[in-house]
């Protein structure tokens, strides 16, 4: 039995029963010609998930990605230093000395994984920065996701790769020159590193990186354009920025540029946030129809569950694994 069928026998109830109509509505929306922007929030890429949204990119599975300044950059942290990262599958345990232990390493710790910051981030801080200097010397001022896609697309990493690059998200999309909206991206180690640069004068006379009014415009030309021949779903890891920021493109379309756009086609979030205590990351789905952004039709799913977990089978079904 093959992971498809296995979900369409067992997937029966309550959050079982939500992966596998999600699934199949994802699969059905795709089979009808609509297309799937993918919002990538918590530690995803950090937990490997390039090993199955790498294969939904290339097979145009997915059409556009907005994701968190952590999640872009951790997937090539991985793509050239897993061999080098320390895995703590007891991490619940750690003392807090443990913990300074780790960083008197050189450790950086992300759940049950450690990065190694000098070997790693610092090489692709420095990379980074060279390519935005080159850019503006010829006088291109780029998005974050830009400056990664010339850097895999060059070569310049390839040497230093320590896993397969089909296994890397960014490398599939880098490839297929996927519309990526990274609102922000200076919460991130990069971000944090790039700001720093503008404060010490690193990168004096040198012309920002785009940010996220910019990924706005771009959003919003994306989506109509897009949206003009393919109904467009909405699947969402997590919460935070990276799946608010998208869905609102729509109400902005129409209601404050006055423009006729169609709402979302298909909405999905798997969070195990809960609504209470302020969490909007937990909000229900028919909460975003008072805000335009979903229609009382819209296939809306919810799954109540750790990501690392349910999205590798909705891939898996979507794929037809």
């Amino acid at each position: 039995m093959n992971v498809s069928d296995f979900i369409d026998a067992h997937f029966r109830h309550f959050n079982a029963q939500a992966v596998r109509r999600a699934a199949i509505a994802y699969r059905r929306h795709l089979d009808e010609g609509g297309f799937m922007l993918l919002t990538i929030a918590g530690a995803m890429s950090t937990a490997e998930a390039g090993r199955y949204l790498a294969e939904m990119i290339a097979k145009d599975k997915v059409h556009a990605i907005c994701c968190t300044g952590a999640n872009l950059e951790e997937d090539v942290f991985n793509l050239i230093g897993h061999e080098l990262y320390k895995q703590i599958p007891d991490y619940r345990d750690l003392t807090p000395q443990q913990e300074a232990e780790l960083a008197a390493q050189g450790f950086n710790r992300v759940t049950d994984t450690c990065i190694p910051e000098d070997e790693v981030m610092r090489h692709i801080d420095a990379v980074f920065t060279e390519e935005i200097r080159s850019a503006d010397a010829r006088g291109q001022r780029l998005f974050p996701h830009e400056v990664f896609y010339r850097l895999l697309r060059s070569g310049v990493l390839a040497d230093k790769y320590q896993i397969d690059p089909d296994h890397s998200w960014l490398v599939a999309a880098a490839e297929k020159n996927l519309p990526m909206f990274v609102p922000g991206w200076e919460d991130s180690t990069l971000g944090n590193t790039y700001a720093a640069r503008l404060i010490d004068g690193g990168l004096a006379g040198v012309a920002r990186l785009k940010d996220g009014i910019d990924y706005m415009l771009e959003l919003s030309q994306w989506y109509q354009s897009t949206s003009r021949e393919h109904s467009i779903g909405f699947f969402q890891i997590g919460g935070g920025i990276a799946g608010d920021f998208p869905i609102c493109v729509v109400p902005m379309i129409a209601r404050d540029l006055h423009r006729e756009v169609p709402l979302w086609g298909y909405f999905c979030q798997i969070c195990d946030s809960t609504t209470s205590y302020g969490s909007y990351s937990g909000a229900a789905p028919n909460e975003k129809i008072t805000w335009g952004k979903l229609g009382v039709d819209t296939p809306k799913f919810v799954i109540e569950s750790d990501a690392t977990i349910v999205m590798p089978l909705i891939c898996a079904y979507v794929l037809g694994w």
